[in-house]
């Protein structure tokens, strides 16, 4: 596996408990490389994973996504099993990649992907207005942006998938990034590639076209790099309309500070969004209880899901 890859999120956590890639179980229907959208000549595709028998007619996204890497490799049954199997169908996102693209663009994605599912909703045998999604670091921070700043549709849009919503009803995730401004303490800005640890560095590169040169070159202004940063902090998106959360992050992550999921959680507190946070003492950036996490995962959506009355 490729060490970017391994040292973020979900592709880490199938090292971490030792689980290799395996072919489907009895139990689901995998229809793999949906197209869900393209960008500069490259398909964007998910994987749509539905139970044989007790569907609930609900889906939840996984965003496959670590360090900002998206593989179909990272889409192993240990991730998604557990939610299928509790009668979820699940959309497995693979979005657009760093080095090539940044994470405003890699938000992007995300965001057309909701849109399709939501657009195709009847063809997958999921309700439209009840959809969740779930992942882990960088796929937790996507998540978290699906939560706080997915976006009505564009009535006018040519596309009629651009004419759907990107909001989500439901959030759960492990240990995301919330707030590149407020890194580990208040005003602790993370707004320069540098700031950020090298494997990431690629992620948060931004680049504008010089006119004079017809070169993509750095954006150099600190105060566009730092709304930058805010446009992709889900702290700085938080309203009261915002979809009920779950987080799930450990005490001793180096990687990813406690602080980003707690002062998340006060944020929510302050503007009156149904969340909880989950602390597991003496943990890194690694889940290894993953399937008992995953059906607190499957009991959250269950409560937040659950058909209007």
């Amino acid at each position: 596996m490729n060490s970017r890859r391994a040292c973020f999120g979900l592709a880490s956590l199938l090292l971490i408990l030792g689980l290799s890639a395996r072919g489907d179980e009895p139990g689901y229907d995998r229809k793999s490389d949906v197209v869900y959208g393209r960008k500069y000549g490259t398909a964007l595709t998910m994987d749509v994973i539905a139970p044989k028998t007790g569907a609930k007619g609900v889906g939840v996204l996984l965003m496959a996504s670590g360090g900002f890497v998206s593989s179909h490799d990272m889409i192993q049954p240990p991730i998604f099993k557990p939610l299928v199997d509790r009668g979820y169908t699940v959309f497995a996102v693979v979005h657009g990649c760093q080095p090539r693209f940044q994470v405003d663009e890699i938000v992007g994605d995300v965001n057309r992907a909701v849109r399709f599912v939501r657009h195709h909703a009847k063809d997958y045998g999921v309700d439209p207005d009840r959809l969740g999604v779930y992942g882990a670091s960088a796929g937790g921070h996507l998540s978290l942006m699906l939560g706080t700043a997915g976006t009505p549709g564009d009535p006018s849009a040519a596309d009629p998938v651009d004419r759907e919503s990107s909001r989500v009803q439901a959030v759960a995730c492990f240990f995301p990034p919330t707030d590149f401004l407020g890194w580990g303490g208040p005003g602790m800005e993370r707004i320069h590639p540098t700031d950020h640890l090298p494997p990431f560095r690629a992620a948060f590169d931004y680049r504008e076209l010089d006119p004079k040169t017809m070169l993509w070159v750095p954006i150099a202004d600190d105060a566009r790099l730092r709304e930058k940063a805010r446009a992709i902090s889900p702290i700085a998106q938080v309203s009261p309309d915002d979809a009920p959360t779950f987080i799930i992050h450990g005490d001793a992550d180096e990687l990813v500070p406690l602080q980003q999921s707690q002062t998340f959680a006060a944020r929510l507190d302050q503007a009156g969004v149904k969340h909880k946070l989950e602390v597991r003492p003496g943990l890194g950036h690694a889940m290894p209880t993953l399937d008992k996490d995953l059906s607190l995962f499957a009991d959250w959506f269950d409560e937040q899901l659950r058909p209007a009355k």
